[in-house]
């Protein structure tokens, strides 16, 4: 697959689920960061906003398996991962898979989980494996994590530890649809026979690896690669930040700015796709200092302030 055909079928996969969700162009293409280079996606909205429909939509374009895991303080490494079942028949211990044996995961409130539990999701994350009773077992390929969490109700929730946050590649935000698309939704839900509009597959398992493949591909000047390092350097001498992106956040930063071309059909990285990535890609991945947080400073604004500073190269 080259990248004209990438782009075209990152289209036709878009031009599906916008057929099914009420969302925008961008939030979409955020999330395919994430699947284009090979990691995960968190999305931190209020309950409604259609964060189920949206992976599920994306999971069925793209010919994959979807399941959807409720993340609350009871839910245990054995719930994700699987368990072993005694079989009476045959005197033995069967395993029966649990739902990180995906394609696609929904894990719903993540941060309702306990840190053990979430220990367990890290490896899935980071290994694309599990662990269990001493036996590990790949996860099928590819493997794709699309993680919630309610900003607003914090009550017995666990904070994602800094390890887990920087497993995600972006972080995004689906938020209220506008006047025209609230009206589309409540046209659908006035037609009761259709409720959950239907999403055809647009490409298979085997379709997103040759996709994945594709940004390996996409050319990176050298002026790119030092404004890439400078802008994560950055965020580390900025007098608001505790701790800047880590040198995985700047490789995150590199793919997804791979990835960002592919999506446009660009052979080659722009500015323009460092900057339009390094908002989703970093701002998660910083700690502020105390003042800042007192202060109420945004960890975007952070962001944006450190793309306003760092010179910006000139590519022909």
């Amino acid at each position: 697959m080259d990248i004209e055909e990438a782009s075209r079928r990152c289209e036709e996969v878009f031009a599906e689920v916008e057929a099914a969700v009420i969302t925008d162009r961008p939030f979409l293409e955020t999330v395919f960061l994430g699947i284009l280079s090979r990691g995960h996606v968190l999305l931190e909205d209020v309950p409604g906003t259609g964060k189920t429909l949206t992976a599920r939509s994306i999971a069925t374009a793209l010919g994959m398996s979807f399941s959807r895991v409720q993340f609350t303080p009871d839910l245990l490494p054995a719930d994700l991962t699987g368990t072993h079942v005694f079989n009476e028949r045959d005197r033995t211990f069967d395993f029966n898979e649990g739902p990180l044996f995906a394609n696609v995961v929904l894990a719903d409130e993540i941060n309702r989980a306990p840190p053990k539990t979430q220990s367990a999701l890290l490896e899935a994350m980071e290994e694309g494996q599990v662990t269990t009773d001493g036996e590990t077992r790949d996860l099928p390929a590819p493997f794709f994590v699309i993680a919630t969490q309610n900003p607003v109700e914090q009550e017995g929730t666990f904070e994602l530890p800094e390890a887990q946050v920087d497993r995600f590649v972006a972080k995004a935000s689906i938020g209220y649809p506008d006047a025209e698309g609230e009206r589309e939704l409540l046209y659908r839900r006035a037609d009761r026979s259709a409720r959950s509009p239907s999403v055809e597959p647009v490409l298979s398992a085997e379709g997103v690896q040759a996709l994945q493949r594709v940004p390996e591909a996409v050319r990176v000047d050298d002026d790119l690669v030092d404004y890439i390092s400078a802008v994560c350097r950055a965020t580390r001498e900025d007098p608001r930040v505790a701790v800047g992106v880590s040198p995985r956040g700047t490789q995150r930063l590199f793919e997804a700015a791979r990835a960002r071309a592919v999506v446009e059909g660009r052979e080659y990285v722009t500015p323009d796709h460092v900057t339009t990535a390094a908002r989703p890609v970093l701002a998660h991945r910083l700690v502020l200092t105390a003042d800042a947080r007192v202060n109420d400073i945004a960890k975007r604004s952070v962001v944006e302030a450190v793309l306003d500073e760092v010179p910006v190269p000139t590519v022909d």
